[in-house]
């Protein structure tokens, strides 16, 4: 399940995950975004009571070759370029509120989940990132994987989950199987999720002048 552009080795693949709290609302580990089978996560989305695809792609691409940054992670890319290479929060069960300006819609709120929020979450951390080193920081997944390997507080790990789908065509029920989050580096997850707090700085000083 990759596309292009976000199998482009020159692309961040950002690939979603789902935010958990204890009984007592303090948080808990993170776990892959699949809202698949989350029956009111469709009706809200979907309009219908699902299973209906709603979840965060990955997987290895048959146009682009493994590039450097990934020779870590050979493991589970083989030869080929793997995605995604990090996850933000995403789940629809738990949206996010979004006050949009572009034209051709009216001006307000509304709700925005999947892909399409995880993706400017982390679009903003890198701006973050930026802003604290003082200069554009250019293409981040070197520095990326840099950083997983090196175990960095940045770096939060997904080991629950994955982004196998269902839906009905025609009468039956289809399946696609997909990928489990495991420790490390997954192709349902990539290196995991951010803790901002230490990875702006973390990758702003990776990255350098």
């Amino acid at each position: 399940m990759t596309s292009w552009p976000d199998s482009d080795p020159l692309v961040t693949a950002v690939g979603g995950t789902q935010l958990h709290v204890t009984a007592t609302g303090k948080p808990a580990a993170p776990t892959v975004w699949n809202d698949t089978y989350n029956q009111a996560a469709n009706e809200f989305v979907r309009g219908n009571a699902g299973p209906d695809p709603l979840a965060g792609g990955g997987g290895r691409s048959i146009l682009f070759g493994r590039p450097g940054y990934q020779n870590g992670v050979e493991r589970a890319v083989g030869r080929h370029r793997g995605v995604p290479d990090i996850s933000m929060s995403a789940a629809c069960n738990g949206a996010v509120d979004t006050y949009g300006t572009f034209g051709g819609a009216p001006a307000g709120w509304s709700p925005a989940c999947g892909t399409s929020e995880a993706t400017p979450l982390f679009a903003g951390i890198v701006a973050l990132a930026a802003q604290r080193a003082g200069h554009p920081l250019g293409p981040v997944n070197p520095a990326l994987y840099r950083l997983a390997a090196a175990h960095a507080r940045g770096i939060v790990d997904v080991t629950k989950g994955s982004n196998t789908v269902s839906f009905t065509q025609g009468g039956q029920r289809h399946t696609v199987r997909g990928f489990t989050a495991a420790r490390g580096y997954d192709l349902a997850s990539g290196v995991g999720t951010v803790n901002a707090a230490y990875f702006v700085g973390e990758l702003a000083s990776a990255i350098g002048h």
